[in-house]
């Protein structure tokens, strides 16, 4: 069950960055990406780091997105 809790937080978090943020499609991508990689290295990092590593993760993929996007143009 905290499992579940955790992982509805994550995905919670992710959403509210996206939805704040205005990511675009091509973006969400980088965004999800990055969540997920941050969460797991936060999760083998210790207790309660699996969220803050998701956010930061969501951040850090989606400024690799935009940068490659406005490279690509």
């Amino acid at each position: 069950m905290k499992l579940i809790n955790s992982c509805r937080a994550v995905l919670t978090g992710i959403l509210a960055f996206c939805l704040i943020s205005g990511v675009t499609a091509a973006d969400a991508k980088g965004v999800v990406k990055g969540a997920v990689v941050g969460a797991t290295a936060g999760h083998f990092v210790g207790h309660g780091h699996a969220k803050a590593g998701a956010v930061a993760g969501a951040v850090a993929g989606h400024h690799h997105a935009a940068k490659k996007a406005a490279h690509a143009k």
